[in-house]
């Protein structure tokens, strides 16, 4: 048993995300309350061929434990060489294998959801990375419910991944080919719970508080996995968790406690970053600061400005007007002190 499901804990995880959970928002979301860190998926190839440049990705902080390293492929023993170059450089409290990512160029390598429709080959990944790694750290696993609505086979695959070694699985309830759209299948995420023995990790859909309740009620998971609605809303581990305990719904964060926090982001970020370069920082940013402001007011003339941004100060600038004018811009970029 993973330590941290022991003693009948319902751990929240932060769903690893490609080009979100970084250091620095994993950083964030575990001071708000999300419990167990997975990084952004790497490569085994990556990690094997060029590490100087994949190595950036396993990295992370010894307040962001329990935190695991993701990995993707499709070679059990290129997989498992992976895994132990990892544990050599700074050791995770678990390697987690990607079996779930649909975009194409993972898909296209054989790697994350494509191996949902090659059960064998599947299976020899999971034993590979298990094998290798021994008794150094777990392994688990994170798959989809199927590739498509004609082949959900969640229940199957987490049978033959506990069969290989796996010690938890986390389940997004939905096919390769829904990909984020439609709903999540917590029929199937609740009978693959029930058809394993190791823990079983919901994700899709977690939103708030009453979302993960629900699932923790009404399923066998034994813990849920939040991703999409952290990047817009990483106080939401703080107010699941106070919902579980009290059953009662958090305030709405103030809006200027959430541009502490963004602008927090933005430095920590440009001081961390690729040499110091604030420039190539900000434009990476831009992205997740458009998800910040999903639901702030003014958010589309937010957005418009956030697009453009290439310093702190920018966006430093635009927070102060934002909070001191709450829901009016002005159409004369000038103005506002903006992009």
């Amino acid at each position: 048993m993973l330590p941290w499901f022991s003693d009948d804990k319902f751990p929240l995880y932060l769903a690893p995300m490609a080009g979100v959970t970084d250091v620095v928002f994993r950083q964030i979301c575990k001071e708000l309350g999300a419990d167990v860190m997975v990084t952004e998926f790497v490569s085994a190839e990556g990690i094997l061929q060029r590490d100087d440049r994949t190595r950036k990705y396993t990295e992370f902080t010894d307040e962001q434990r329990p935190v695991g390293v993701q990995l993707f492929g499709a070679d059990g023993e290129r997989m498992g060489e992976a895994a132990k170059k990892i544990l050599d450089w700074k050791q995770p409290d678990f390697i987690d294998i990607n079996f779930g990512c649909p975009v194409n160029k993972v898909v296209s390598k054989n790697g994350g959801s494509s191996l949902l429709k090659d059960c064998p080959l599947l299976s020899s990944v999971a034993s590979g990375v298990a094998k290798a790694v021994g008794d150094r750290v777990p392994v688990t696993a994170k798959i989809r419910i199927g590739w498509d609505e004609k082949s959900i086979n969640a229940v199957e695959v987490a049978k033959i991944l506990v069969d290989c070694g796996m010690q938890a699985i986390a389940v997004h309830g939905r096919t390769r080919a829904q990909g984020y759209t439609g709903e999540a299948c917590w029929d199937v995420i609740d009978a693959v719970a029930r058809a394993v023995s190791v823990p079983v990790i919901g994700n899709g859909d977690i939103a708030n508080g009453a979302d993960v309740a629900r699932r923790k009620l009404e399923t066998a998971v034994s813990g849920v996995m939040i991703g999409r609605a952290a990047m817009q809303n990483p106080w939401v581990f703080r107010e699941a968790k106070h919902f579980l305990a009290t059953g009662e719904v958090l305030p709405a964060v103030p809006l200027e406690e959430r541009w502490v926090m963004v602008m927090r982001h933005c430095r920590v970020a440009v001081e961390t970053g690729k040499n110091g370069d604030e420039r190539q920082t900000m434009i990476a940013m831009r992205s997740r600061l458009m998800a910040y402001c999903k639901g702030f007011p003014g958010a589309k003339e937010l957005r418009q400005r956030l697009c453009k941004v290439l310093t702190v100060s920018e966006v430093e600038e635009i927070a102060h007007y934002s909070i001191a004018h709450k829901n009016e811009f002005p159409h004369d970029e000038e103005q506002a002190g903006g992009a």
